[in-house]
């Protein structure tokens, strides 16, 4: 998998949401909006959730003085937790196992995957300790407490400093907190920034950095109905994987080693063969990434204008690229599957925000909001002078970011996230030390690139290289002003005559970034001359003069959007000091609530919510690789063979509640009133897609895997007989 092209487009797109986000719910929260704080649960949503069928005390959710069912909760993460998290899990025995979504453990399998052991395609199942497989980088963190640290930071930050001053206050000051907290390496720890950073807190756990790959189903289970199904209902989907978290003999912490063993938990989820009915409890735990449900009229208006057009053109253009060369050829479709599957998650989710936002009248709705705020403070002189600007004012950035975003982002998707880019400014040490003559540093940077280079072409195809780069150039060209374009285009009209085919085969022919036998005999014997002369690095850097061009004028007017984001939103929580606001996701522990439910997307349609085995069959197309079905599953639906997983002779495949989650919520358990797991959430529904930045409560709705098909599969599919043994059921 490209992790430098598929981190650098995470990066982009969490600085444009963030930047059109704010950072709670403003209005009377329905029952089942919020995700709610684990600290805050006693105080704010215990006797609703009793009201609605918990049958646990507040204490058996969240302690830190005791096990609880925080506990269970596991983020994971590629190299640690202290910066977030790309997904959840959950403990279900005492020795260490996970359970997660199929496509949160999707780069896992698919970095274990050749032509010739093909686990993405056939599954994977480990019937030992000794097969399961160990995964570089991924690790789980366990929770162990979250502390409310504002009045540690608020009160020494000066009303008169600048922006950039205080944002340098605050991270000095939560390093000293997060220091202390992590007890010299012992714990992980981060202090995250609460509604628009009016409020902080901190959050310290313990990573473990040995979890394996114990088990998957075949992709045509794990991932049946594709990017056809994906955000939609009625969905057919077995979306789990199995991980294993192992610790050093002692019960540590450790990297990967031969020697170590299963963790040992403090606590585990029992799991419920009773299955689930209509109006059931339902509460999710887990790790939701980003949501922005402050988001102004004017970053709706910008997000519907420039962001998602652009980024949906841009990741549509690469995935039909992809697609067409994974087509052809099984193993680039393997190495490219998980980057694939990325990019066309995201890329659909955008469409989904795009279409709904309208359809919903979120801009509308935004509006009227913003029109109460304007009443509210009209009404009190000293209102008016500090919070009669905030409007204005972010209705002049957000205009500002439009001036400059399409460049910008172009410099971004279009230019520096090419591959022959990505690799040729990674020597940038190695330039610099050849002018300065440093024989220490050219070692060094010698060294380091090796390594890099290795990294980066362990899973490349030519063929989407060299299309990319001719595509991206021809949409940049097309897209934005001549004016503004990097200086790269002056060449290649003079010398390619506007040919970006021809220009992207003369970078991928002559380049010494081009490929891993250039790039090393470069390593060895470095010159200034080639640099100079280089295609690969005269794309580069007028590639990195482009994105700085914008970046200065992007960052300045994004800068001023949060500072207006901050004031309007404690406006709002001072003009309502009595309603109850739950935090906006920022990837830290949430529970949401709420029940078992159908709904009706339009008129005269209603979705049942559960599905079942019959679905898959219905579905089944030996053409499309999105919706085929194999001979074993057909089997087993056709003798009914469902073992103690069926329920009145069907197989229930995935079921709908009305909670609350978003992105890094995948693979969250959802669990029902008496602490059992029912099931694993993966998707939120297609009219929902607007539900990150306006809770929908008629329609938004979260898809979940049915924890008695994921035990189905396990047991009747895989026969991995082993894995059942390990758990705690209930029937």
């Amino acid at each position: 998998m490209k992790t430098g092209l598929k981190k650098l487009k995470i990066a982009l797109v969490a600085l444009v949401l963030f930047v059109s986000g704010g950072s709670f719910g403003y209005s009377e929260n329905p029952p089942d909006e919020g995700m709610w704080l684990p600290l805050l649960l006693e105080r704010l949503n215990y006797v609703d959730m009793q009201k609605m069928g918990l049958h646990l005390t507040a204490d058996e959710l969240y302690s830190i003085n005791h096990n609880s069912l925080k506990d269970a909760i596991v983020g994971l993460s590629n190299g640690g937790g202290g910066g977030g998290f790309f997904c959840t899990a959950e403990l279900v025995s005492g020795q260490g196992l996970l359970f997660t979504n199929h496509h949160c453990g999707y780069s896992a399998v698919q970095s274990h995957s050749s032509t010739e052991h093909d686990y993405l395609t056939n599954g994977f199942w480990a019937k030992s300790f000794s097969e399961e497989l160990s995964n570089e980088d991924m690790c789980a963190s366990f929770l162990q407490r979250i502390e409310n640290v504002t009045d540690s930071i608020i009160p020494l930050l000066a009303d008169t400093l600048k922006e950039t001053a205080r944002s340098a206050k605050i991270k000095e000051i939560s390093s000293r907190i997060r220091k202390r907290a992590e007890e010299d390496g012992k714990y992980e720890a981060s202090v995250k920034s609460f509604y628009g950073g009016n409020e902080y807190y901190l959050f310290v756990f313990k990573t473990y950095k040995d979890v394996r790959l114990v088990g998957a189903p075949p992709s045509s289970i794990g991932k049946f109905g594709g990017d056809t199904d994906n955000w939609m209902w009625p969905r057919h989907t077995g979306d789990f994987s199995i991980l294993r978290v192992y610790t050093d003999p002692d019960g540590n912490p450790a990297k990967y080693d031969a020697k170590n063993i299963p963790l040992k938990p403090a606590y585990h989820l029992p799991i419920s063969l009773k299955g689930i009915k209509k109006n059931d409890f339902a509460m999710i735990w887990g790790y939701p990434g980003s949501t922005t449900r402050y988001v102004t009229s004017y970053g709706i208006d910008y997000n519907l204008q420039i962001f998602y057009p652009t980024l949906i053109k841009l990741f549509g253009k690469e995935l039909e690229i992809m697609k067409e060369r994974m087509d052809q050829d099984n193993a680039v479709k393997i190495a490219y599957a998980a980057n694939y599957a990325g990019i066309a998650n995201t890329w659909k989710n955008f469409i989904g925000q795009k279409r709904m936002l309208v359809r919903n009248k979120v801009e509308d709705k935004k509006k009227l909001i913003e029109q109460d705020f304007i009443s509210w403070y009209g009404k009190s002189p000293a209102s008016e002078k500090k919070y009669g600007k905030v409007l204005e004012n972010l209705q002049k950035n957000y205009a500002d970011m439009k001036k400059v975003a399409i460049p910008f982002f172009y410099a971004n998707l279009a230019g520096n996230a090419l591959d022959v880019v990505q690799m040729a400014s990674q020597f940038g040490s190695l330039k610099s030390a050849l002018e300065k003559k440093n024989k220490d540093a050219l070692k060094e940077a010698q060294s380091g690139l090796k390594d890099a280079v290795k990294e980066h072409f362990k899973e490349f195809d030519m063929a989407i290289a060299r299309k990319t780069l001719a595509e991206m150039l021809r949409m940049y060209a097309t897209d934005v002003a001549a004016a503004e374009l990097p200086s790269i285009f002056a060449t290649i009209a003079k010398d390619y005559n506007n040919d970006y085919t021809a220009f992207a085969n003369a970078v991928y022919e002559s380049s010494v970034f081009a490929t891993p036998e250039n790039a090393n005999k470069f390593i060895e014997k470095p010159s200034l001359k080639v640099f100079k002369k280089d295609l690969g690095w005269q794309l580069t850097e007028s590639m990195e003069e482009a994105m700085g061009k914008y970046a200065a004028a992007y960052g300045a007017a994004r800068g001023n959007v949060s500072v207006a984001n901050r004031l309007f939103i404690g406006g709002l929580r001072e003009m309502n000091p009595n309603l109850v606001k739950y935090p906006d996701a920022n990837s830290t522990m949430r529970m949401s609530y709420g029940s078992v439910l159908d709904y009706f997307p339009a008129d005269a349609v209603h979705y049942d919510y559960v599905t079942t085995l019959k679905g898959v069959m219905q579905k089944e197309d030996p053409t499309n690789d999105e919706f085929i079905v194999t001979q074993k599953l057909k089997d087993l639906f056709k003798t009914k063979d469902y073992g103690q997983y069926g329920e009145n002779g069907e197989m229930v495949v995935c079921f709908l509640t009305t909670n609350d989650i978003t992105g890094g919520n995948s693979g969250s358990p959802v669990i029902n009133g008496d602490g059992q797991l029912i099931g694993l959430a993966f998707d939120g529904n297609w009219e929902a897609m607007s539900g990150d930045i306006m809770f929908e409560p008629d329609m938004q709705r979260t898809i979940n895997v049915d924890i008695r098909y994921v035990l189905f599969i396990i047991d009747k599919y895989a026969g991995a007989v082993n894995l059942i043994n390990e758990l705690t059921l209930v029937k």
